[in-house]
């Protein structure tokens, strides 16, 4: 899950598991959070390697998968093997994933997939990211029927203006468009999270952190 959100959980006391392809950078965030929180190295690009990475994992009751893949890839200079990349690893590895840990996830379980505004609003370019992230939208209702009492749900951000890839950007288009006046944070896109995680009536829902922009 976002870093910031495992911080949260492990101050209650949870132990936390936090993933990245590089195992030092893995080490390296949970060390930062503290608690109980341990890094795993795994790579979405390769599902066939999701089910060993994750064998040490133990009881599951909340799961969330974050990744985002947004690289450009127009009709006009179609890349066949970035579009693979893309749902391989926005679908195929997503699905994996949860397969390789349903039989550890809890009875109340709730599991949160990322997906993107790009489902809504397509940039040229965004082709495959587009039909990905509307791909996660259809994952979450079918999940939510197989994974059934556990809930599924899927969070959709908009451009978050202090995250790493845009904090040095200054005056993105998006802001002065958007209702609030400004580019959603990662404190909100944290917190939308953990309301999906901890709400126990919400479930195959798809929730949109992006200040409004989707009415503009």
């Amino acid at each position: 899950m976002p870093w910031p959100s495992g911080s949260r959980t492990a101050d209650r006391g949870d132990s936390v598991v936090i993933t990245s392809r590089s195992q030092e950078r893995a080490t390296a965030v949970a060390r930062e959070i503290g608690g109980a929180a341990q890094g795993l190295a795994l790579d979405l690009a390769r599902p066939e390697t999701i089910a060993d990475a994750l064998a040490e994992v133990g009881e599951v009751d909340c799961l969330v998968i974050s990744v985002i893949e947004q690289s450009a890839n127009s009709i006009d200079d179609f890349d066949i093997a970035a579009a693979v990349r893309t749902v391989t690893i926005k679908l195929v590895a997503y699905v994996e994933t949860v397969r390789a840990l349903h039989g550890r996830l809890t009875f109340d379980a709730s599991v949160v997939l990322f997906g993107g505004l790009a489902k809504e609003r397509p940039y040229p370019g965004s082709t495959m990211v587009t039909t990905a992230n509307g791909g996660i939208s259809a994952l979450v209702r079918t999940l939510a029927v197989e994974l059934a009492p556990r809930r599924v749900n899927a969070i959709h951000p908009g451009v978050v203006g202090d995250s790493p890839k845009w904090i040095d950007v200054p005056d993105h288009p998006h802001a002065p468009r958007t209702p609030i006046g400004r580019l959603v944070t990662t404190a909100e896109v944290v917190g939308a999270t953990e309301f999906l995680l901890r709400n126990t009536g919400i479930n195959a829902v798809d929730l949109f952190v992006d200040g409004g922009l989707r009415v503009t």
